[in-house]
């Protein structure tokens, strides 16, 4: 599942294609972008992108929902407290990295953003 905002990128042809591809809906229903089928409107792509029943699902928030900010600052945190130059022989050691952190940031540097 991914979280996203309703900007016009976040259901692009292109990602309709992959996820169609991926997901193995026929090709075929897709139509052409602006003009026919699933791609003819953001509204059609967006259900189509949304559509519990796929593997890859996207749920877009509604507009002007600043908590995502927040999300995205988060992951920044993280990333530059973890994975920046990061380099980690397994997924577990990787697991045992982000958690380590956590429980560091959380001791140390909690606070309202």
């Amino acid at each position: 599942m991914f979280v996203s905002d309703n900007l016009n990128t976040h259901c692009s042809e292109s990602l309709v294609r992959y996820v169609a591809k991926v997901g193995g809906i026929d090709q075929r229903t897709l139509g052409k972008e602006d003009k026919s089928g699933i791609l003819k409107s953001m509204a059609s792509r967006q259900a189509l992108l949304s559509d519990r029943s796929h593997r890859i699902r996207f749920v877009y928030l509604p507009k002007h929902r600043s908590w995502l900010n927040q999300v995205e600052i988060v992951f920044g945190i993280v990333t530059r407290g973890v994975l920046r130059r990061g380099s980690f022989p397994s997924t577990a050691a990787l697991k045992e990295r982000l958690l380590g952190f956590i429980d560091y940031f959380n001791r140390t540097n909690t606070r309202p953003f």
